[in-house]
């Protein structure tokens, strides 16, 4: 009898009215979502499900007739001593730019962020890397570190020294390579970590103060350093997965040389797709260098997560 009260009081919304309007408002939210949705099924989960569909086909580029032959392609990955190659020199060439880039990223940060003159000018310094285009870049840096024209070859001559070519060495050609990488990268981390250091109440430096952390150090150490950790899981997943892609450095300074020491995983996926036409192989090849950049990143998210303090 109550409830029937309060139906018929005037003014009162009757609950059919308010469980057919969030039904329209729900379906109304997922049409504004549906472009979103197509956008990234037919622009992301169909290719890759294309690829992975390929990669059991002996599929050549321009072929009529192909057939399905299952594991073959990683069958013959697993005796290919350029994919084992490819896989070992990008796996150096992350393992010098991750820390590197974060690091150095890191330090700029700090510097720039404690400056009181031309703070912006310094920002905009540092993040102009990363609005040039790589391409035209590592034309550039190959004029510039060349062993005979370049201005750092001159250099070493005035001083006396032999010039050294980075790029025709075996030892120093992925060094000089990742040396490029953490050059491009810095500027992007280093904003983000502008952003993590702002974020950081002055408060907490006041009582750090108080405690006794007067040394620059001490108050890194126990209050930016431990406030930066989830800016700095996102910092080092997202560079790890900008490394693992480095592609246009290699293609257009080295191609690979010399003798295969710089060739990384997708510019060996390059070569068996669209200099050897083999398709299917080169398929196959994309979707391991999927899965072990997705489990990487998912490894470091879920370890270095553990050791964060939100």
């Amino acid at each position: 009898m109550i409830a029937m009260a309060v139906l018929a009081a005037p003014g009162a919304v009757p609950i059919r009215r308010l469980s057919s309007q969030s039904r329209v408002e729900a379906f109304t939210g997922q049409m504004f979502a549906l472009p979103a949705l197509l956008l990234i099924v037919g622009l992301l989960l169909v290719p890759i499900l294309v690829v992975a569909v390929l990669g059991f086909s002996d599929y050549q580029l321009g072929a009529i007739e192909w057939s399905w032959i299952g594991l073959g392609n990683y069958e013959r990955m697993l005796d290919d001593p350029v994919f084992w190659r490819s896989i070992g020199n990008t796996f150096l060439y992350v393992a010098v730019v991750v820390p590197g880039s974060v690091l150095s990223a890191l330090v700029v940060a700090i510097l720039v962020n404690d400056r009181k003159h031309f703070k912006s000018v310094y920002q905009i310094i540092y993040f102009l890397p990363v609005t040039t285009t790589l391409i035209a870049m590592s034309v550039v840096w190959h004029f510039v570190l060349n062993p005979q024209l370049g201005p750092i070859a001159g250099l070493l001559r005035a001083l006396g020294l032999p010039p050294v070519d980075l790029f025709g060495d075996l030892d120093l050609v992925l060094i000089a390579l990742s040396l490029i990488g953490i050059w491009q990268l810095v500027g992007f981390n280093m904003v983000l970590f502008l952003a993590g250091l702002t974020a950081i109440p002055r408060d907490l430096y006041d009582a750090a103060a108080i405690d006794g952390a007067d040394h620059p150090w001490d108050r890194f150490a126990r209050v930016t350093w431990p406030m930066l950790g989830p800016t700095t899981v996102f910092v080092v997943v997202t560079t790890t997965i900008t490394a693992f892609r480095v592609f246009d450095t290699v293609a257009v300074i080295t191609r690979g040389g010399p003798i295969g020491r710089s060739e990384v995983m997708l510019y060996a996926i390059y070569l068996e797709g669209f200099q050897y036409f083999e398709i299917g192989y080169a398929s196959a090849l994309t979707i391991v260098f999927l899965v072990v950049v997705v489990a990487l990143a998912v490894l470091q998210a879920f370890f270095l997560d553990r050791k964060v303090h939100y």
